[in-house]
């Protein structure tokens, strides 16, 4: 991937949201708070510099700071904070076929050539897209979208430096650096809005948020935000 500066600009738009109060129920779904959104931005924007060489040879391999340390420990801590067990399995699982789908429609379907005749649109673009969407229809909640489709990115450099191992040819492997740093971010923030929008509005449909399995905690947040009483356990969840 190509890199471009649409990854930094993206998050610099999202942390003068965060800053303005903008985007505090977004954050109260994913359980964060402003300061820690802000942080972690500023973690994105200045470890997207920053590679970390793991080794040289006829693989070289490096790790980017941005693009792959800093949403690897945040997509933990999410799940760390999930509400249920089951959130986190259908993020794991969403995050496994997320990177399935993206790999096969780059390296099958468009066989990895810009030229190709498949190729109808720059992977820039097509693969946060494409994950961000199947990241979001798999994994449901918001924080569980966030983790698949920014691993499910990720997962793409990985592949691609077992693919160099298995096969003893010679190449250079930066995890999350160039356009992968654009591509996570844009990825992430597709899967959050259409979770945030598609479920906003099935909440408002049915009056508030499903409840059966949910950490009350964070219904507290859901209900007070819609300006709906509390009930917890007495709506099933509707998947």
């Amino acid at each position: 991937m190509n890199g471009l500066p649409i990854g930094t600009i993206t998050l610099v738009i999202l942390s003068g949201l965060v800053y303005f109060g903008l985007a505090q129920r977004l954050l109260d779904r994913m359980r964060l708070s402003d300061k820690e959104a802000l942080v972690i931005i500023g973690a994105l924007v200045i470890g997207s510099f920053i590679d970390i060489p793991l080794s040289k040879g006829n693989i070289e391999v490096s790790v980017n700071v941005g693009g792959a340390l800093v949403p690897v420990v945040l997509a933990f801590y999410l799940l760390y904070k999930a509400g249920t067990t089951r959130e986190v399995v259908r993020a794991l699982l969403a995050t496994v076929v997320t990177a399935g789908v993206i790999y096969f429609l780059g390296s099958i379907v468009m066989k990895g050539d810009a030229s190709d005749r498949m190729t109808l649109i720059d992977p820039l673009y097509l693969y946060p897209l494409v994950g961000g969407t199947t990241a979001y229809l798999l994994g449901r909640s918001r924080r569980a979208a966030f983790v698949a489709a920014t691993l499910g990115v990720l997962s793409l450099d990985i592949i691609h430096f077992f693919w160099l191992v298995s096969t003893g040819t010679p190449g250079t492997v930066n995890m999350g650096g160039a356009g992968a740093f654009d591509s996570i971010v844009i990825a992430g923030l597709v899967a959050i809005l259409l979770a945030e929008i598609i479920g906003e509005t099935r909440e408002r449909l049915q009056g508030g948020p499903a409840t059966k399995g949910r950490d009350p905690e964070l219904l507290k947040h859901l209900n007070s935000n819609l300006g709906i009483d509390e009930k917890v356990g007495e709506e099933d969840e509707k998947n």
